[in-house]
């Protein structure tokens, strides 16, 4: 593939922007190769500046769960667009979306839309604190709730992609009231409860990892979390900014028939616009302002761009969720598994973690079943694999700590043109791991 145009304005862009990102991952410091710059998106691709085509396995981050430019979010954006791009008052789409997303997910009483997981995160620990009087948080090893202060501790990401424990500039003060536990570890949770009896507001959890690759909860995990918190008066605060809609139309809390406290959305409820939203029981969410003495704002909540996108996106969910889920489940498990298999066939350890529309290979033999073990991939191995289907076109999470996600756009041909090009992409693997034994 040629890869000119885009290095030129990588070239540039690290001259205007710190690294040529306005996000770290971009940067493909973790894999190696060009960065490609894109300049569309249709359906299942993606085409760069130098019209390459990719098939599109990351999806904006998993939001393009419909495909790129559906057809029905753009002409519902276009149409506000003709409106005005923003008003800073209310509109009536806000609240025809928020019947949407309330009829999706029975735990949402009442939510509150923002504009990124950071704020739908940090909004709710923040209300957690509040409604319960306690300051301490629980957090797990690897799972990454976007970049507030307070949540930094140990994430996974772009934060485990660069071996990050934390981040400068977050004072101990605040790290201090983050309890960081190894996931799928119930022992270590009831422990901290005991430890820090009446003082912990919440556990925040990603129910199915995604920011340390695909992590599903162990048998009974999320039950126990359930029950623990309520014994404990804490709240239970379901991160589903990655599976809110993903897993199923009522994210991992349908899947598992668990009902969280307070629930966090991402980028899926705007259509892939900067719009994110976190709800939950009524009595909580009546503790924000105007209501109540939780203090939480923005002028771009509720654009009316991302409420026609978030409208067009989950509106189609809804009334097509039979066939939606039907048709990611089976893609998905083609994908997933041919690719495994070929692994398999080329003597290349890996262990394959899915769940839904969303899965991970790992480049390590053994089950991954938290951060830890899922550090123990090898990831130069990944980067060298990674390489190796950029060049024929399958663009996949630039981490090996990143799901991969695909949308009803991408059909059994692409699945197909996936497994053969890891065919290809595996002998490079084996070629590169019988270099360095030699």
């Amino acid at each position: 593939m040629n890869h000119a145009r885009s290095a030129a304005l990588q070239q540039r862009a690290e001259s205007l922007l710190p690294g040529g990102v306005d996000s770290p991952v971009r940067a493909f410091r973790a894999v190696g190769g060009h960065p490609p710059f894109v300049t569309r998106g249709q359906g299942a691709y993606l085409w760069d500046e130098d019209g390459n085509r990719y098939i599109d396995y990351f999806g904006s981050w998993g939001p393009m769960i419909l495909g790129h430019a559906f057809p029905p979010a753009v002409e519902a954006i276009q149409a506000a667009a003709t409106r005005s791009a923003s008003f800073g008052a209310s509109t009536a789409a806000e609240g025809d979306l928020a019947e949407l997303v309330v009829k999706a997910f029975p735990s949402i009483e009442k939510l509150r839309f923002v504009s990124s997981g950071t704020e739908a995160t940090m909004s709710a620990i923040r209300l957690a604190r509040a409604f319960t009087g306690r300051k301490y948080i629980i957090k797990f090893e690897g799972c990454y709730h976007g970049h507030s202060d307070g949540l930094l501790v140990k994430a996974g990401s772009g934060v485990a992609t660069f071996s990050i424990p934390g981040s400068a500039g977050v004072p101990d003060e605040i790290a201090h009231l983050t309890l960081a536990l190894p996931f799928n570890d119930l022992d270590a949770v009831q422990k901290a409860f005991a430890t820090y009896k009446d003082q912990i507001a919440a556990i925040i959890v990603e129910p199915v990892v995604g920011n340390a690759g695909t992590i599903p909860p162990g048998h009974g995990y999320l039950e126990a979390l359930r029950a623990l918190t309520t014994v404990e008066g804490a709240l239970l605060i379901f991160d589903e900014v990655m599976t809110g809609f993903r897993l199923s139309l009522g994210g991992a809390q349908e899947l598992y028939r668990i009902q969280p406290d307070l629930t966090t959305l991402g980028k899926i409820v705007g259509g892939g616009l900067p719009c994110a939203a976190f709800g939950g029981r009524a009595e909580i969410m009546n503790q924000l302002a105007p209501l109540g003495p939780v203090y939480q704002a923005g002028t771009l909540s509720g654009n009316p761009l991302a409420m026609a996108a978030g409208i067009a996106t989950v509106g189609y969910l809804v009334k097509h969720r039979v066939e939606v889920y039907a048709q990611l489940e089976s893609v998905t498990d083609t994908v997933a598994n041919g690719v495994a298999a070929e692994a398999s066939k080329a003597g290349i350890a890996m262990t394959t973690n899915r769940v839904g529309a969303m899965w991970t290979w790992f480049f390590t033999g053994s089950p991954v079943t938290d951060y830890a073990s899922a550090a123990q991939s090898d990831t130069a191995t990944f980067a060298v694999f990674h390489r190796a289907m950029m060049e024929q076109g399958i663009w996949l999470p630039c981490s090996q700590y990143e799901a991969a996600f695909l949308g009803i756009a991408h059909s059994i041909a692409d699945a197909e043109a996936t497994i053969a090009a890891s065919r290809k992409a595996f002998a490079s693997v084996a070629e590169t791991l019988a270099a360095k034994a030699r």
